[in-house]
């Protein structure tokens, strides 16, 4: 599988940001790390390794971008309010110049983008905020509820990160084009927040698959087997 170091410099947060590309043809598929992980962390817990044939058989091309939570969501050393926005700059970033980046590279309209645990936050967040830009969402073992990093702080800002909010009155006729995994585990701690979002999305006839693995937990294993199934739909 080839891989690529490819750092690039974003003006929303005014320093470069690291990503490892795999692949050199195929859908590209933006992957976010877990809880402070960074982009190399796919390829060290394996998850690429799981879905290595689709990188090689060009169907897909992975894009595994850095985080930023340390100046965001964990970032407990910074005001709330300074939090959300670091993050906002982060969804900027993405937005604004990682897609429309991937948009000319791979010659498509939409992006996939993925995650596992706190990675599927930001996947969900980022195609529930900009579903014009979004074909497909995977998520595995995620959580979906920010209001628990900010310390009872709330604002306008905070509402339009956090999907179990903003999303029972959002529209958008891209929500309904979207194919949404929801994937979690029996004996995974996240699980709930997987039937709260996938009730959200009944109510609202959004089509989706709310996947649960009857054996697993919240763990690297579980998601290295569900990426590739889920991937083998779409």
């Amino acid at each position: 599988m080839q891989e690529a170091y490819r750092p690039f410099y974003s003006h929303n947060l005014g320093h470069d940001v690291e990503m490892l590309v795999f692949g050199d043809l195929g859908y590209p598929i933006v992957l976010f790390p877990t809880s402070m992980g960074r982009y190399y962390e796919a390829k060290d817990f394996k998850l690429l390794e799981a879905v290595q044939w689709f990188a090689d058989t060009h169907k897909f091309k992975f894009y595994c971008i850095d985080g930023v939570d340390r100046h965001t969501w964990y970032g407990k050393h910074l005001h709330p309010a300074e939090r959300v926005q670091n993050h906002i700059r982060y969804d900027q970033m993405v937005s604004q110049e990682l897609v429309p980046m991937l948009q000319q590279e791979c010659h498509v309209d939409k992006i996939g983008v993925a995650g596992c645990s706190f990675g599927g936050y930001h996947a969900m967040n980022f195609a529930f905020r900009h579903p014009d830009q979004v074909a497909h969402l995977l998520t595995m073992g995620a959580a979906f509820d920010i209001r628990q990093f900010l310390d009872g702080y709330y604002d306008e800002n905070v509402y339009y990160n956090n999907p179990p909010d903003f999303m029972p009155n959002a529209e958008n006729e891209h929500f309904h084009r979207m194919n949404i995994v929801l994937g979690t585990a029996e004996h995974d701690f996240c699980k709930g927040s997987n039937f709260q979002m996938s009730d959200i999305l009944h109510r609202k006839g959004i089509r989706h698959w709310l996947d649960v693995d009857p054996f697993g937990t919240h763990d690297w294993p579980v998601w290295r087997e569900m990426f590739p199934r889920y991937l083998s739909q779409l």
